[in-house]
Formats: C-alpha cells, structure tokens, sequence
C-alpha cells in the first residue's frame, strides 16, 4: 500500500471526544476532519464496532478515515456501548439498544456545526452488519452506505449456522466477544472510575454463546437485524464488498439482487480474506479507498462522476492454484457483470454417475451410492471465514477424499469459468433420523491435487427450511438442494472437476449425534454448475483500479514478536486427534499513548475417531494492558462438548490488576440439542 500524506484538504484529529445519549450514556468517539470544516461544513461518515479504537483498531482506523478526510469528510470511529472508553455495558450483538445508539449518533453528527447534515456509514465485519442493520431504520441523515464482509441473514449466513449446522466458528467468535468485552477502558481518558467500569463489564457482558446455542433454529432471535426478512426497507444507496476467501460473500449477490430496483447499488469481490480490499490478503490489493471516496462524492456530495453507471458487480475471477492454507496473491482478472442474476451465466445441469460427473443432456444412471465419512473428513477445511493469519484456507482435498463419496467429470477439453453458487441437487436417504451432508467442489490438476473452490452444509433435519426442522424416516428417499458458497473460478483444459460428499466436517461444523449411512440415488442427483462462457474482453473494458493506498500507519512498535501455528495431530494408539490453532500477536506497543498492548489465542478441536460424542472444542484468549505501573489481564476459557441429546458449555473468565485476582465467575450450561 502507498502511503499518502499530502491530500487535498488538511486534516485536524480529535484524539478523544464524548458523543453523548438520551439516557444519559457517552460514547467515546475519534474524529478527522477537514480543518476547513469549521468554516464549509462536510459530509461525516460514522464507522461504529465494538474494537477498541484507542489501540486494537489504532492503527487500521489510521489508515482510512484521516484519508478521508483529506479527500473532504468528517470520519468518526465510535466504540459501541460497553466497549473501549465508551460508558456502560454491551450484552450482545446487533441488539435494539445499539440500533437505537447509532441513530441517536448520527443525528447528533448531523447537528454539528462542521457536518453539512449528511451522513454515510462504513465498515467490516461488525460494522457492515450494523451499518446495513441501522440503513432499514431509515434515520433521516443517511445518505449511502459501504459495507465489506457482512451479512444480510443472521442465521442461515453467519459464522453461527451454515445450512442448519452448528459452526465452530460459532465457538471461536463467542469466545473472542467474551475476551473483548472483559477489556477495561484506559484510565488516561476516564480516570479513576476505570476501575468500576471495568468491573460492571466483567459482571455484565454474561456468556453469548450460551444464548447463541439456545436459538438452534431460525427464529426471532436471528430473524431480529436480518435486513433479508424486508430488503425494501433499504431504501440509501449500497456499496456491498467481501472475498472470496471471506466467510460472507454470499450476502453480496442476495443484496445486489433483491435490493428494490430504484436503490443505487454495486458490489464488489476479489481474492481477500476478511480485510478491507486496500489491504487485502491474498493478493492483489486494490485501491479501495479510492473508490470509496467515489462513492461517498456521488451520494454524499452528489457529484456527476458515473459511479453508479459501471457494472453493478465486479469479481475476481480466480485461476487454478495448488493447494495451499495460505497465498500471498491469487492469480486472474477483472469480470463486470451489468446486473445480478447475470446474463452471463448459463446453469449447466450435470448428471450425476458412478464416481462420475456427466455432461448435459447426458441421460442420468440409476446406481445407490452409500457413503459414512470417518471424522477425519474436515480437518484439512481451513476456517469458514479466513482471517489470512495464522494460514487458514483449506489444504490438499486427497486425504478428505478419502472418506467421501467423489464424483469427477472428464478431463476439461478447453477452459470453464464458473460464476455464482453451485448447487447439489440430491435424491438421498440415510439411516439416522438427524444426518448432515457436506458437499464439497475441487479443482484436480492433472498430478491428482486437489484444491477446494467452494463448499456448502446442509443439516438434512433442515431439508424444507431452518424455521422448522424435522427428523428423518431411515430408508425414506429425499430430494434435497445444497447450496454452495458463490465464488468465480476458472478450471484449466487438461484439469477435472470433482464434487465431493461427506456426512460429517468437523471441526468446521458439529457432527450428528449417531455415525449415518447416507446412500445416494444418481437418477435423482445432479450437480448445476453456474457457468460464464470465457471471454478476453473483460478486463479491456472495465475500468482499472488504483493502485492501493491510505494515510500513514499510527505509529507503534512490536515490543515481543507473536507467533502462529496451525497443527493437526493424530495418535494411533488411543485414536484421538486434534487440530490446534494459535494466533498470538506478541506485544504491540502505540508509542503516542505508552500503552502496551499483548493478545494470544489458542484453539484446539478434538475427537476419538468413530465416537460421534466426542467432538469437543477450546478457546482460551489472555488480553493484557500495560502503561507504567498499571496493568490490566484478562484470562476467558471457553469449553464446548456434546453428548447425543444435549451441548455441555463451560466457561471461565478471570480478571486480574496486576498479579492481585480482581475478578473470577465460571458458567456452566446444558442445552438440549435441536434436531442437531
């Protein structure tokens, strides 16, 4: 990224600052702007999450909002109720009183004497949920929003549930909430009452995870902020933008189809993991602020400059790689479609065979194919949502292979571009009443290595819809629909495409509660295949981007180097295996402040190979803040395990000022298992 200091306005920082509400609570607040802005007031652009913009998102926030406002917008990053210096208590995530919070915000925002009334929202993860969340309320100033790696489905698209399966995401995320909200605020900005507001959060924020397992099925709980269940009450225009190697891609196509016609649209996905495309990982970056400040110019300031005459979506049509759980680039190109559903693509219905993935029109076999996956199936399927670090993208699918029902077509005589979600459509019956199948499409390079594109879970209790789910009748034949996550890949003359069927994934998702015997009956299966005939035009008549750029870095300085290590582990005598994850980012010091800042998390996943109730996960994470003579640690432990009726939850959390204990509480949950 090129870092770029002189701008077209000069820009003033308000390091600290309190927004204040209706009931009396503050949220603490940064703000850049444009030293102009006293006298010709500006558009603001509100980014709001729960991070700690005082030093865990320091240094990115640096990056993009002071550009920004160097290109003429007031940019306020504020942490959310009960996070960082911001006053009270945060008990869960997207609820009615953080909604009601940000309109409150933006209207103060508007009142004040340098925003000109108008005002947009940005933001990742957290802040694309409640950006787009907070657009179906309609608040007055609102003019446009931008919203990277987001979605518009809290259930059926969400790092909690994926096609009625239990992720162990669901786990992680809980379990990285239950750190975050044990943070203290810095006593450099609230003073001495640090101490109670820290303890209030310590006694408050409660276990989410708990509450998440409860919902099991798609009920008020998940339907509550799921801007899907009414896509009319979007009614500002919408920059949607992920990754392919992002857990929310999908929510991108959904909104560019369903948003009502009138509301200025565009999305955008390349190669990234769950960053902002400027710092984009794998490779290339783009220069993504740029075309945010576009954005912002066309609907904040309403200037002619055709943003909203390009294509409705741009994607990264990726090339076939080798397997690897990491790539520093991703190569391809530049595709434009010029509206969603595009009239590009072509569904190609493949017939389904003997180990065997037909051509179209071909006439189906009638074969039952059994299929019962060991546990191991899963362990080499990286994360749901990549984080780029440690490496977490899928590796080799031989090995998964192994235990799974395959299908290849022959080798591909020219290329095949696919754009869109693939779907396998399946004629099944098990021999439990609660089964799942994974559905899984590779790339097979002609040395037989194998490299996942994309895959899709289906709880099959889950059959007719996550509203309702119902138990199985072993022997009874089923026509279902797995859906896969969209993507765009291209496939090589010379390499085949392999459609892979497990019953089990774990740890990426919970496995059923009994091992299942799934048959599958070709003459009612078949694979559809969204394909984009190829073209070289593409990129000729796109519009290039930008070469990737921002404002200079906050400074800091890495005081103890991290580490990160990725292992799966297996023991042939007592047959337990384990995947561990460590993601540990050392001490960071944020040399204007003089705080240190340390994280480590560690993961760990285990089972016995052919014991369905024993799958168990971990998550340990230790935070610590230091400035002088005061520092702050908090140790949270999170355990999930299962038996065939019931998930068992144990948690801990543990408060410490320096070596003195300040805080401990532990909790211990049983829930019975949903048709899960």
């Amino acid at each position: 990224m090129r870092e770029v200091s002189s701008l077209p306005y000069a820009v003033k920082e308000e390091e600290h600052l309190w927004i204040p509400l209706s009931d009396g609570t503050r949220l603490a607040a940064r703000i850049w702007r444009p030293v102009a802005s006293e006298d010709e007031p500006v558009p603001a652009v509100l980014e709001y999450i729960p991070y700690r913009k005082r030093d865990l998102t320091a240094v990115r926030d640096s990056i993009h909002h002071p550009y920004m406002a160097g290109h003429g917008y007031a940019c306020v990053r504020v942490d959310l109720r009960g996070t960082g210096e911001s006053e009270g208590v945060l008990t869960g995530e997207y609820l009615e009183q953080e909604l009601a919070d940000a309109e409150e915000v933006l209207a103060w925002l508007a009142e004040q004497p340098w925003c000109d009334g108008r005002t947009g929202m940005m933001g990742i993860s957290w802040g694309g949920f409640n950006a787009l969340q907070v657009a179906a309320r309609r608040p007055p100033s609102l003019q446009a929003i931008v919203i990277a790696s987001f979605t518009d489905d809290r259930y059926a698209d969400d790092m909690h549930f994926m096609g009625g399966c239990l992720l162990s995401d669901n786990l992680s995320e809980a379990s990285t909430m239950f750190a975050h909200t044990s943070c203290p605020p810095d006593p450099a900005l609230v003073g001495e009452r640090w101490r109670r507001m820290w303890l209030d959060r310590l006694d408050g924020s409660g276990l989410w995870l708990a509450e998440w397992l409860e919902h099991q099925r798609r009920d008020d709980f998940w339907r509550h902020g799921s801007v899907c269940e009414d896509y009319g009450a979007v009614r500002c225009p919408v920059f949607a933008v992920s990754g392919w190697a992002d857990g929310y891609s999908n929510a991108v196509f959904r909104l560019l189809e369903h948003l009502d016609d009138d509301v200025p649209r565009k999305g955008l996905i390349g190669p990234w993991s769950h960053k902002y495309p400027h710092l984009g990982e794998p490779g290339p970056a783009v220069g993504f602020l740029q075309e945010v400040v576009r954005w912002w110019d066309r609907w904040l300031k309403g200037v002619e400059n055709g943003a909203e005459e390009e294509p409705v979506l741009r994607t990264w049509m990726q090339d076939s790689v080798p397997p690897h759980t990491s790539y520093a680039e991703r190569p391809g190109r530049w595709t434009g479609e010029p509206s969603w559903p595009s009239p590009h693509t072509v569904l190609d219905e493949l017939p389904l065979s003997r180990h065997r993935i037909g051509r179209p029109h071909e006439p189906p076999s009638d074969e039952a194919l059994p299929v019962e996956s060991p546990l191991s199936v899963g362990q080499f399927a990286g994360k749901w949502c990549s984080y780029a670090a440690p490496p977490d993208l899928p590796y080799d699918q031989r090995e998964e292979d192994g235990g799974s029902l395959v299908f290849d077509t022959e080798e591909l005589g020219e290329p095949c571009e696919i754009l869109g979600a693939p779907v396998a459509r399946l004629e099944v019956e098990v021999s439990e009443p609660i089964a799942m199948v994974a559905v899984r499409l590779s790339d097979v390079a002609p040395d037989g290595s194998a490299t996942r594109v994309t895959y899709g879970l289906l709880n099959l209790t889950h059959r007719d819809g996550d509203a309702d789910p119902q138990p199985l009748e072993p022997g009874r034949r089923y026509q279902v629909d797995v859906q896969l996550n969209g993507v765009a890949q291209a496939f090589p003359a010379g390499h085949r495409i392999r459609l892979s069927l497990s019953t089990s994934y774990w740890p990426q998702a919970w496995p059923p509660p009994h091992p299942v015997r799934l048959t599958v009956h070709t003459a009612g299966s078949r694979l559809l295949l969204p394909v984009r005939p190829v073209t070289e035009s593409d990129e000729v008549s796109l519009r290039p981007f930008d070469e990737p750029e921002g404002a200079p870095p906050l400074a800091h300085t890495q005081v103890t180097p991290g580490e990160q290590r990725w292992e799966v582990t297996r023991d042939l005598v007592t047959y337990q295996q384990e995947l561990k994850v460590v993601k540990d980012t050392g001490v960071v010091r944020y040399d204007g402040i003089d705080l240190e800042v340390g994280r480590r998390v560690r993961q760990r996943y285990g089972c016995t190979a052919g014991d369905f109730a024993s799958p168990w996960g971990e998550v340990e994470s230790e935070l610590t803040f230091r400035r002088g003579d005061w520092r702050v640690r908090t140790v949270t432990r999170t355990v999930l395990h299962s038996t065939p009726g019931e998930l068992r939850l144990h948690a801990q959390l543990d408060g410490y000022e320096g070596e003195h204990r300040a805080y401990s509480r532990n909790w211990e949950h049983r829930i019975p298992r949903d048709h899960l």
